[in-house]
């Protein structure tokens, strides 16, 4: 059986192919951005389902990483550039491929963070941008 609570060991984390964490961390970040965009609105679903696709976009994502970059530990900065550094196997629909490989390595850290249990630091990262 499954649970949501199940965490990796970091060493197994860390073996995950990047595009499987990026998988994981595309749908936790689009979580995220759904669920604070939910609390903070009364808008209809197609407008809330709107401002979440302008947010969880590979440009965005490319823009916080490099605000990010700074304050990555070690560990971040290899999964990001293992994910940043992959082969895709799709193309960029809306972004430079310089942006959507950013996007990728951003999605690995997003979910090799929440795989390995390290909730506290991920919503940090997450909601770095309004610490600022």
């Amino acid at each position: 059986m499954f649970n949501l609570d199940d965490k990796l060991e970091l060493n197994t984390a860390k073996q995950l192919s990047p595009l499987n964490l990026a998988f994981i961390g595309d749908a936790v970040h689009t979580l995220f951005v759904r669920q604070q965009m939910q609390y903070s609105s009364d808008d209809k679903v197609s407008e809330l389902n709107a401002k979440v696709s302008k947010v969880v976009c590979a440009k965005n994502q490319a823009e916080l990483i490099d605000k990010l970059m700074p304050i990555l530990t070690e560990d971040e900065i290899a999964i990001f550039k293992r994910g940043r550094n992959t082969k895709k196997g799709t193309r960029a629909k809306n972004a430079t491929v310089q942006e959507y490989n950013k996007s990728t390595g951003f999605e690995c850290v997003v979910g090799f963070l929440y795989l390995t249990g390290q909730t506290d630091r991920l919503n940090y990262l997450l909601n770095y941008k309004e610490n600022l």
